[in-house]
């Protein structure tokens, strides 16, 4: 088990870990299958559970394809891991880098009747996901992660969407790494705080205000820097912009709620008055039939008084309908402003929860690609491109290899992050390191995970320099389980939309993604992913379905 020193991680953040992984041990203490019975396990290969210290929260999942298991890594080492049984031959699961994207614990199958795909985890758009299925001991799927249905279970519980999944040749691990290339948090400059991406820093930060009175800052005056760390300044930046989007939402819908009254008064004001002067029209006539009606002196007094109330509610109605005649047209006027303010307040709304959304993006791990195929730097955070940039990687004819560097947590109260790093089974010539066992049929499935050290690692970052523009940018959104992948390859089609980087490894078959291509409303709709570009058979199905719930996948 790999052991990384670092500060203790609050028990509140492992509490649920912690449960989710007690009660996958006391499962498989019990050997507890499925409800239906359709996912038993046929590998005798027992899931793994590290014993010697609390579970942290999940960073990373590898998926040896030699090994047919997968390993899941918090801050420390290992936590999880579990047989596994990966694409078929035509059917390959990729090599590469990747990260879920989707979860639904409940996934059907809508072509091959309603099979079951149980506490699946998406990991790309075109089809390949984690989920609960049968594992015959060797690659048997069409492109899917197949894992123990207790594990899958445990493991959906535990994850978050953004997680890197590593899919790799053989088992590697990742190992603890500094150099100065990879990125450190730096405190943030009021004055491009949020500019870059929301342009309304200026409306809620008060030191990029300035006073009444005050003369103009000067053009060249540097703008003041939070003293606080990266992470407690982006959480004001965020509880600044929630306060304003709050704010906002409330001004809103007093504006909507008083347009909507001075409307309704002004709509209300000369119906209202004509229908007064109408029913005292009408009370007058009556009041005059009765007296000319009336006979009895009693009865001509009382007549007489009713018709003289008569004429007073006309002559106050008559009144009431000249001042609301020259009323109205105020009353128009003050509900077309009420009802602009209420636009306005409302276009204000918008732009504060967009801000504070964006605000709240930035708190979002950053994810960073070098190509050495483009010789370009790409950020994306919270599945969003950032921006791009120029990077420049000495010998660049020659192979670097993929390296994923991730930072764990926070050391130096907030001032250090410290990164780990996970070399691919090819060295910097592009030749494979150690043995590959294309079929991946159980051979080596009980070694340990192996590791070239950071030799590797090391000797990719020392050949790659990031404009000091470009460093100083990122730094100032690096957090932990934000990541640094460097590559030979370029970006897969697969990265696109709601997706983090998607880093498919060449000089491995890629079946898995050549059979299907992603499709960018798959995420809009329920459908079945999974199947798409196959046809409605089971010509093809291979005898590992056995008895068992039909399992395409």
């Amino acid at each position: 088990m790999i052991s990384f020193c670092a500060p203790m991680r609050g028990a509140a953040l492992r509490r649920p870990v912690r449960r989710a992984i007690v009660g996958l041990a006391a499962l498989l203490a019990t050997g507890m299958a499925d409800p239906a019975g359709a996912m038993r396990r046929r590998d005798p290969e027992p899931v793994q559970i590290v014993e010697s210290r609390p579970a942290g929260e999940p960073l990373m999942a590898i998926v040896s394809l030699n090994n047919q298991r997968i390993t899941i890594y918090d801050a420390d080492g290992w936590i999880l891991r579990a047989p596994v049984s990966s694409g078929q031959a035509g059917y390959e699961t990729p090599a590469g880098v990747y990260s879920i994207l989707q979860k639904e614990a409940d996934h059907h199958s809508n072509l091959y009747d309603d099979a079951s795909m149980p506490f699946m985890q998406r990991i790309t758009w075109s089809g390949i996901a984690l989920h609960a299925g049968l594992l015959p001991g060797y690659p048997a799927s069409h492109g899917c992660v197949r894992m123990p249905y207790e594990f899958a279970q445990t493991l959906f519980d535990m994850t978050k969407i953004g997680m890197r999944v590593i899919v790799a040749r053989s088992d590697v691990r990742p190992v603890q790494i500094d150099h100065p290339v990879l990125f450190q948090p730096r405190p943030i400059r009021a004055d491009v705080g949020l500019k870059s991406l929301t342009g309304r820093w200026d409306a809620v930060h008060p030191t990029a205000q300035a006073a009444p009175g005050a003369p103009p800052p000067e053009a060249d005056a540097p703008a003041p820097v939070s003293p606080a760390a990266p992470l407690l300044t982006l959480k004001s930046i965020v509880a600044a912009m929630s306060a304003e989007a709050h704010a906002a939402a409330k001004k809103a819908d007093a504006a909507r709620l008083g347009a909507a009254r001075i409307t309704r008064d002004a709509a209300r004001l000369l119906p209202a008055a004509e229908g007064a002067r109408y029913r005292a029209e009408a009370q007058l006539s009556a009041a005059e039939s009765a007296f000319q009606a009336a006979s009895s002196p009693a009865a001509i007094a009382a007549a007489e008084e009713a018709k003289a109330r008569a004429l007073a509610r006309r002559a106050d109605a008559e009144a009431q309908l000249v001042a609301a005649r020259a009323e109205a047209p105020l009353k128009a006027n003050a509900a077309a402003r009420a009802r602009e303010e209420a636009r306005v307040a409302e276009a204000e709304k918008i732009a504060a929860l967009n801000a504070a959304t964006e605000a709240e993006q930035m708190m979002s791990p950053a994810s960073i690609f070098i190509s050495r195929k483009t010789q370009r730097l790409y950020v994306r955070q919270a599945f969003q491109q950032v921006f791009e940039g120029p990077v420049t990687i000495r010998e660049a004819g020659q192979p670097i290899g993929t390296h994923i560097y991730t930072a764990l947590d926070y050391t130096n109260d907030g001032a250090n992050v410290r990164w780990s790093a996970v070399s691919t089974n090819q060295s910097p010539d592009g030749r494979q390191r150690g043995p590959h066992n294309g079929s991946g049929r159980g051979k080596g499935r009980n070694a340990e995970p192996t590791s070239p050290g950071a030799d590797l690692a090391r000797a990719a970052l020392d050949r790659v320099e990031i404009p000091n523009d470009i460093v100083d940018r990122i730094s100032e959104i690096i957090s932990p389980q934000s990541s640094l992948i460097i590559s030979d390859e370029g970006m897969s089609a697969e990265t696109g939309k709601d997706t983090d980087f998607v880093i498919l490894l060449s000089g491995g078959p890629q079946g898995g993604v050549k059979m299907r291509r992603p499709d960018p409303q798959a995420h809009n709709r329920r459908e079945d992913w999974h199947d798409r570009g196959y046809e409605r058979s089971r010509a093809y199905a291979p005898s590992f379905y056995g008895g068992g719930a039909f399992d395409p996948w």
